[in-house]
């Protein structure tokens, strides 16, 4: 596939993070190339364009100052072999960044209060109702000066952009934080090709109604503004369209997938997205991978012991406390694993400073104390905790687990099931949610889990862990062919082959 075959506009990107972070240290600035996946592939595709720019967030002091130097345009930032800016002409692939900076108090209200946790949470189902959310004159107030001002600063700056290219651009926007871009984009540049991609879930109609009307429709209008709102599966393009139906009562075709706003019609589609397989198996490739790969089945593996393995951030919606709860119960109910099974959760801490989430970890916390005062066995114990960071290592933990488990809640994707399937050496079972966006594509080679019961959770795990070799070889290649022939360039090349039919240039 070509990439540059699929487009005949100039192309900008708006995402909160961008390709590359500044930073410094004693010798001076540095450029760090960002991490993951979606990253790679837009990259990949802005260099090999001859106008193209990302529009991003300044993440660190440094990306402020860098902003401030180029007087609120775009610098030019060369990716390989090495990331820095160009001054004259690169010498390699190539793309230019435009770094927007905000009000740190405005951005405070924007990420902390709606972007993370309100949005998250309504997104992935999270609050009990009962007791929260509980909407007050403050996050009215955020709103209007925190999430809607932000998303006019970002606006604007995409229309600067657009504005000179002609008028003329496909503009690519990322996830729940720009919800209002579109619609103030497509006002200044009506001549504009849009995508807006949502890389979490898209609840139904009534999980939106915690919200006053006023702001719900906000944010939906603000997304029809786009001509395709892209989700991860059916499922949330269809409720997508349920609320533009039920919320909004807009005109609305739910087999094509379709609103009607005016005199345009908004699509609503669907582009699971994956990973990068050739990155991963460079990674596994390297040196401290097999380092890793040592040292874990030299502690985790020995004689016929198995280890099942999640990777994941500490966030709610990950359900991690259940997961373990699961494998307590597992224990419980077949002593005979007790000192064969060992659980290793490599968890990365995250948005500390929301509550919920804080609380979240501490409650991590207690459980595993719990279980492992219950099933230590000759001074083993079965659950191994760590709270780390560390991509090598996870890769390396990959490619030796028995099960790899996935119980969320509820996950727009889960590249993590992805990045096993790939990368596994031992015939490892998935152990997937079935809320999980990847049990669409993956779910008939996996073990499926109900997230909410600990029950069949722990049975589910009983049933990968004595699950004969030959199916689990069977079931683990199956999964990884999906994968590498669905990769994250099949994922962005169909959505811009659609993006090319809308646009008229096919």
């Amino acid at each position: 596939m070509s990439d540059t075959d699929l487009l005949d506009l100039p192309l900008v990107l708006l995402s909160n993070r961008g390709p590359v972070t500044f930073d410094r240290d004693a010798s001076g600035r540095t450029v760090n190339r960002g991490a993951g996946g979606l990253v790679s592939a837009l990259s990949g595709l802005a260099e090999h364009l001859d106008d193209a720019v990302w529009v991003c967030g300044a993440a660190t002091e440094e990306d402020a100052v860098v902003a401030r130097e180029a007087e609120g345009g775009s610098i030019l930032v060369q990716t390989h072999p090495y990331p820095h800016v160009v001054e004259g002409e690169p010498d390699g692939p190539s793309i230019r960044v435009r770094m927007v900076v905000t009000d740190p108090a405005a951005y405070a209200d924007f990420y902390s209060v709606w972007s993370n946790p309100i949005l998250w949470f309504i997104q992935h189902g999270l609050y009990g109702r009962s007791l929260a959310p509980v909407l007050t004159k403050a996050e009215h107030d955020a709103f209007e000066n925190g999430y809607a001002a932000v998303n006019r600063v970002y606006a604007d700056a995409v229309a600067d952009e657009v504005r000179a290219r002609g008028g003329k651009a496909l503009v690519l926007l990322q996830d729940y934080h720009f919800y209002l871009v579109a619609e103030r984009v497509r006002e200044q540049c009506p001549d504009v090709v849009l995508t807006h991609f949502v890389h979490i879930p898209w609840p139904g109609p009534d999980e939106w109604r915690v919200l006053p009307a006023n702001i719900r429709e906000r944010l939906l209008y603000g997304l029809l503004g786009s001509d395709v709102v892209g989700f991860h599966t059916r499922r949330y393009a269809r409720n997508f369209v349920l609320c533009a139906a039920e919320l909004l009562g807009l005109p609305t075709n739910l087999d094509d997938l379709t609103v009607t706003v005016g005199d345009r019609v908004v699509r609503a589609r669907y582009y699971p997205i994956s990973v990068d397989p050739a990155a991963l198996d460079a990674t596994l490739a390297t040196e401290e991978v097999a380092a890793h790969v040592a040292m874990l089945r030299y502690v985790f593996l020995e004689g016929d012991r198995q280890l099942i393995l999640r990777v994941d951030r500490t966030d709610p919606s990950k359900n991690v406390v259940r997961g373990f709860l699961a494998f307590g119960t597992l224990l419980d109910q077949h002593p005979e694993l007790v000192g064969r099974v060992s659980f290793l959760a490599l968890l990365q801490p995250s948005r500390t400073d929301v509550p919920e989430y804080a609380d979240y970890i501490a409650l991590i916390g207690a459980v595993v104390a719990e279980i492992n005062a219950r099933h230590t066995k000759e001074g083993r114990q079965p659950i191994d905790l760590r709270m780390v960071e560390d991509f090598p290592l996870a890769v390396a933990a990959y490619s030796i687990c028995d099960v790899l488990m996935v119980n969320a809640i509820a996950d727009g994707m889960n590249l993590v099931a992805k990045e096993v399937a790939v990368v596994n050496r031992r015939g490892g079972v998935l152990a997937l949610s079935e809320m999980a966006g990847a049990h669409e594509e993956l779910g008939e080679f996996a073990v499926t889990l109900h997230p909410f019961d600990v029950q069949q959770m722990a049975d589910a795990l009983y049933e990968a862990l004595t699950m004969p070799m030959e199916e689990r070889h069977r079931r683990l290649a199956a999964a990884a062919e999906q994968v590498r022939t669905h990769d994250v360039r099949r994922w962005l090349a169909d959505q811009l082959a659609d993006l090319r039919k809308i646009a008229g240039f096919s």
